[in-house]
């Protein structure tokens, strides 16, 4: 069952964010990995700059998270992560599916361009890699993140 996530599912969504980008460990800039990967207090920055978190809920149990954040012209998913004992499982893809349905915007992602299996993920689902000049553009107006992560990342888009 997918479902919005509430105040109650704070400690989940930290703990399946934290597990799951375990795998960023070693494969993105040592400057931009540490730990945890997600603090308490950043999940909460990011909740309270308007990001919604929905769950897939499998056995009474969250097993991946992912937010959707309106930004007007544009629709953002944003930390998309399930739990590594329930990766490969088709969790992201039900997720990202029904966040999908949530907008007729055009969507973006952000992520890491040294995660090559979660790009990969998004272009199997119909997601384009946008150019360098347009991924500068597009973090620096639609995101909060440093110029660092600016510099290491990818953005794909649907477009609508």
């Amino acid at each position: 069952m997918i479902r919005p996530c509430e105040q109650t599912d704070f400690d989940v969504i930290v703990e399946i964010i934290n597990d799951a980008a375990q795998a960023y460990k070693g494969v993105i800039p040592a400057d931009r990995w540490h730990e945890p990967y997600m603090s308490r207090q950043e999940l909460a920055n990011e909740i309270e700059a308007g990001i919604d978190f929905w769950g897939l809920e499998k056995e009474g149990r969250l097993t991946g998270v992912m937010g959707i954040q309106d930004r007007g012209e544009v629709t953002l998913i944003r930390h998309a992560y399930v739990r590594t004992l329930a990766q490969k499982m088709g969790a992201g893809t039900r997720l990202l599916y029904h966040l999908e349905g949530l907008t007729a915007n055009t969507i973006l992602i952000g992520t890491w361009a040294d995660a090559v299996w979660a790009v990969a993920f998004y272009e199997k689902n119909g997601y384009t890699c946008v150019s360098q000049e347009e991924k500068n553009r597009l973090l620096r107006t639609y995101w909060s993140i440093p110029e660092r992560q600016v510099e290491t990342s990818v953005v794909l888009a649907k477009r609508r």
